[in-house]
């Protein structure tokens, strides 16, 4: 109903960030984090992105198994 009134497509509401997006997006978490802490977190995000990865794929049972086998 409110999209009618505004006369705004709903598909419109939910796509991707633009080119002015992104920059508004990377300015504002350079501010929230500080340049120092950039990477640190994306190095944190990498690796729980491995790990999920991983956990999906099931290989964490195997490095389990691999360090009982090695011990």
């Amino acid at each position: 109903m409110v999209a009618t009134i505004l006369n705004i497509r709903p598909l419109y509401l939910l796509s991707m960030p633009g080119g002015g997006e992104w920059l508004w997006i990377l300015i504002a978490i350079i501010v929230l984090f500080g340049a120092r802490k950039i990477p640190g977190l994306a190095r944190g995000i990498g690796q729980g992105m491995k790990e999920f990865k991983d956990a999906k794929d099931g290989k964490e049972g195997d490095k389990k198994e691999e360090k009982k086998q090695a011990d």
